[in-house]
C-alpha cells in the first residue's frame, strides 16, 4: 500500500504540486520559467530595435525634419519600455511593448508605401533586419502579456499593500480574468506575427531602389522653378535636383545604397527655360552616364514625391551634406 495518496494529489495551499498516475508535475516553476525567457527575450529585443534606431539616428537621420525627433522618440521609448519589462515583468508593459513593436514596424512600412513627413523608404538591410526584430518582439511580448500569472503571483498581486482602490481593481473579475489568461490569445498572437512577417515581405520585395531620374530620348531636360523662395534647377517634370558635397566634377560619391535614394540624373543633359549654367557628363561606377551642372553631378531625392517639393534640401545623409542645386550653381 502506498503512504500519502501521491497519484490524487492537487495543488495544495502552496500551488506547486499536481498528482498524475506514476509521477508528480511541477506547475509554478514551469511556467514561471517560461515566463522569465519571454521577458529576457522581450526586453533584449526591444534594446535591439532601440539600438538599430539610435544608430541611423546618429548617422544622418536626425537630420530630417519631424523624421529625425521620431527616431530620438523611438529610441527613448524602446530602451524605456525594454528596462522596465525586464525589472517588472509585468503583463501590461509587455503589452504596451508589444503594441509599440508593431506601432514602430507599422511606420516603417508607411515610409515604403508612400512616405512619411518627407522621407521614403527603399529596400535596405538594416530595414529588413529592423523589421523582422520588430515582429518578434511584438510576438515575444504578446506571448508575455497573455500568459496567465501563476497563483503565487496572482497571490501575491493581491496581497500588496495599496489604496482601497487599487484593492478592488486587484480583486476585481475582470483582472482576476486577464490573470487567468485570454482564451485564444496564443493563437491570435501566432497569426498577427505571421500577418506581419508576411506584410512586411511583401512590402520590401515591392519596394526595391526607385530608378535613375527619367531622361529624355537620352537627354535629361533641365529647367528652373522658384521652390521655397529659391530659383532652383529642376527635371522635366518639376523635381528638384540635388548636388552631393563629396562629389567631384569628374566622381560620383553617391553608389550602392546612396544612388537608391538619391537618384542621379541620367543621360545628356539639356538646357530648358532658365538654365544659364554649365552643362556636362560624367561615367559612374556602373558605366551610365550622369548629369553635371557647374561642376555638379546631378540627383533627385526618393523623399520628393511631387513636383515643388525639396525635402532632402540641407540633409546630412547617405556620407555627407545635400543641398538644392541653386540655378546659379
Amino acid at each position: 500500500m502506498p503512504g500519502p495518496d501521491i497519484q490524487s494529489r492537487q495543488a495544495g495551499p502552496a500551488g506547486r504540486w499536481r498528482g498524475e498516475p506514476g509521477r508528480r508535475l511541477l506547475v509554478q516553476p514551469s511556467r514561471r520559467l517560461q515566463r522569465l525567457g519571454l521577458r529576457l527575450a522581450g526586453a533584449g529585443l526591444l534594446a535591439a530595435t532601440g539600438a538599430i534606431h539610435l544608430d541611423l539616428y546618429l548617422t544622418g537621420y536626425r537630420s530630417i525634419p519631424v523624421i529625425g525627433w521620431l527616431f530620438l522618440l523611438q529610441v527613448i521609448t524602446a530602451f524605456g519600455l525594454a528596462v522596465a519589462v525586464l525589472a517588472t515583468g509585468s503583463r501590461l508593459l509587455a503589452a504596451a511593448g508589444a503594441g509599440f513593436a508593431l506601432a514602430t514596424l507599422g511606420g516603417y512600412l508607411l515610409s515604403v508605401w508612400v512616405g512619411l513627413f518627407g522621407s521614403k523608404e527603399i529596400r535596405t538591410t538594416v530595414g529588413i533586419v529592423a523589421g523582422v526584430i520588430e515582429v518578434a518582439a511584438f510576438a515575444t511580448l504578446a506571448a508575455l502579456a497573455a500568459t496567465p500569472a501563476t497563483p503565487g503571483q496572482r497571490a501575491a498581486g493581491q496581497a500588496a499593500p495599496g489604496s482601497p482602490l487599487l484593492a478592488w481593481f486587484r480583486g476585481s473579475r475582470l483582472v482576476a480574468g486577464l490573470q487567468a489568461g485570454i482564451p485564444g490569445a496564443g493563437r491570435a498572437v501566432a497569426l498577427l506575427s505571421i500577418a506581419a512577417l508576411l506584410v512586411l515581405g511583401i512590402s520590401v520585395a515591392a519596394a526595391g531602389g526607385p530608378a535613375p531620374a527619367p531622361t529624355s530620348g537620352g537627354r535629361a531636360v533641365l529647367k528652373t522653378a522658384t521652390i521655397g523662395g529659391a530659383t532652383v534647377l529642376t527635371t522635366a517634370k518639376g523635381f528638384t535636383l540635388y548636388w552631393f558635397a563629396p562629389d567631384t566634377p569628374t566622381r560620383s560619391a553617391c553608389n550602392g545604397v546612396c544612388a537608391g535614394y538619391w537618384p542621379p540624373v541620367t543621360g545628356t543633359p539639356s538646357a530648358g527655360r532658365g538654365v544659364t549654367g554649365k552643362l556636362g557628363t560624367i561615367k559612374r561606377s556602373d558605366g551610365t552616364t550622369q548629369a553635371i551642372y557647374n561642376g555638379h553631378p546631378l540627383y533627385t531625392y526618393v523623399g520628393d514625391t511631387a513636383p515643388g517639393q525639396a525635402f532632402g534640401n540641407n540633409l546630412n545623409l547617405n556620407g555627407g551634406l545635400w543641398h538644392e542645386m541653386t540655378a546659379h550653381g
